[in-house]
């Protein structure tokens, strides 16, 4: 447990706290050799790792840290069949050999608890306050949410964590992101992090690992708060994390691998210690005010290019050139000065390891009823996990999003990238609840506008972008 007294009372944030920690050797000039204590795998950046191990004759340093899952290939239907696709199967396949011959411990496809890597993390309580989680995945910055350093790592990162349960890493800089303030009607953790990603660009937190703090902060559930963590590496940051509250404990409570009994109140008094010193410096502060929020959208190729809804495109981007510019426009066959509102769409998905829990599905369903999707667009429904999914039934969302005309597909990355079946066709529109809307991300020529889940299912049953706060009673 962090105490100042064996700092020389001097004053630390919350990241500080926890890297410190963690250092198992530190030499002027070199990185720091970290201590991780939970990594998660999937099928994607793995399989090299573990043949680096095949190579050096040695095995996996600490099995029971390891914690591994098929998301990124895997179907959203018909999961029960093979998988149509040799390569994703090839993989998905591969993952298994892999875990079976290391000792690790694997949510499958098929297996009840199964979904995206950074879903189920949190719902089975295995990311915990104070914690450094790493994954071969760069969207590992949702667990920060938690009050932990989560961060993403390469392949051959993935492979000396294998081997070691340590990373070398050279400390980031520290960045204050404060928004204070009481969000106004129709926006949500989305717009919150969409908004800061607008103004500050897709590479304005490059070199910091960033705290999000203030009232309208504090105010967020802790899947809303996952949100807002899990894009931190779209404003080109290291990671983002939240300091654990009640809310966080609460959350926590229960779960599978939360302590339990007097070891649940050990970890209790710790979490509680996690929070920045009141006079602890950091090296950027930014602040921003709620109310200036409005549901956001983007309009260009990167996150950074977004907008208030009922904004008009700029000439140029924040910390872009008329260039990129306009070759970002021209992708999406899009002008400066044009509003966003009344623009056809095609595909609305809702999903991703950023909004796909359980409380995105129910905003999405208590939106939709009583009302049905456009004629001609198509709605994917993908929750994050087989659990999230098993919640929606038994609340009757799914017979909702079917008297919507909405696709409730099984559990996995989908559309967030086109790495599986779901892709969106050449041409076509998609307003989408994931984090990336680069070229070709969703499937080769798709254009992605980003949004929040509300503003999504306000453009499933319009059929075009639409200010969602004009459908909201």
């Amino acid at each position: 447990m962090y105490n100042k007294k064996m700092e020389g009372q001097l004053p630390k944030t919350l990241f500080d706290k926890i890297w410190d920690a963690h250092v198992v050797q530190r030499k002027a000039g070199f990185p720091d050799l970290l201590y991780i204590d939970r990594h998660f795998i999937h099928e994607v950046t793995s399989p090299q790792a573990f043949d680096g191990l095949r190579k050096r004759g040695i095995s996996v340093a600490r099995p029971a840290q390891t914690t591994a899952t098929a998301d990124h290939n895997v179907p959203t239907q018909n999961q029960h069949l093979p998988i149509v696709d040799q390569l994703s199967r090839f993989q998905v396949d591969t993952l298994q050999k892999n875990c079976d011959e290391f000792g690790l411990e694997l949510y499958a496809l098929g297996h009840q608890k199964q979904g995206i890597v950074h879903v189920i993390g949190p719902e089975l309580g295995l990311t915990q306050p104070g914690m450094t989680i790493v994954c071969g995945d760069s969207h590992t910055s949702t667990h920060g949410a938690f009050g932990t350093i989560a961060f993403g790592i390469g392949t051959s990162q993935v492979e000396q964590v294998l081997a070691t349960q340590c990373l070398l890493q050279y400390k980031p800089k520290t960045m204050k992101i404060e928004i204070n303030g009481k969000l106004s009607k129709g926006v949500v953790s989305k717009d919150i992090i969409l908004y800061i990603i607008s103004k500050i660009s897709a590479s304005g937190g490059t070199g910091y690992f960033v705290e999000y703090a203030g009232s309208a902060i504090r105010s967020l559930s802790m899947e809303a708060r996952m949100t807002i963590c899990n894009m931190s590496i779209e404003m080109g940051a290291r990671g983002g994390m939240i300091a654990p509250d009640q809310v966080t404990f609460d959350y926590l409570q229960g779960r599978e691998h939360a302590p339990k009994g007097e070891a649940w109140e050990r970890a209790l008094a710790y979490w509680k210690s996690l929070r920045s010193d009141a006079d602890a410096t950091y090296d950027k502060v930014i602040t921003f005010e709620a109310s200036d929020i409005e549901p956001m959208i983007t309009y260009g190729t990167n996150p950074g290019m977004g907008i208030r809804i009922s904004d008009q495109i700029p000439e140029v981007a924040v910390d872009s050139n008329l260039a990129d510019m306009q070759k970002s426009l021209a992708y999406m066959g899009l002008q400066p000065q044009q509003s966003l509102l009344g623009q056809k769409i095609d595909y609305v998905f809702i999903g991703s390891c950023t909004n796909s829990r359980i409380e995105d599905l129910r905003q999405v369903a208590d939106f939709v009823r009583g009302r049905k999707k456009a004629d001609d667009v198509n709605v994917w429904i993908v929750p994050g996990s087989k659990q999230v999914e098993a919640q929606a039934r038994a609340e009757g969302l799914d017979k909702v999003f079917a008297a919507a005309g909405f696709d409730l597909r099984q559990p996995g990355c989908s559309a967030c990238l086109a790495m599986n079946e779901d892709k969106v066709p050449a041409g076509k529109y998609c307003v989408s609840t994931s984090n990336r809307n680069f070229e070709g991300r969703q499937g080769p020529g798709s254009r992605t506008f980003l949004a929040s889940p509300l503003t999504a299912a306000a453009a499933a049953v319009t059929g075009r972008i639409t200010d969602v706060r004009t459908l909201i009673d």
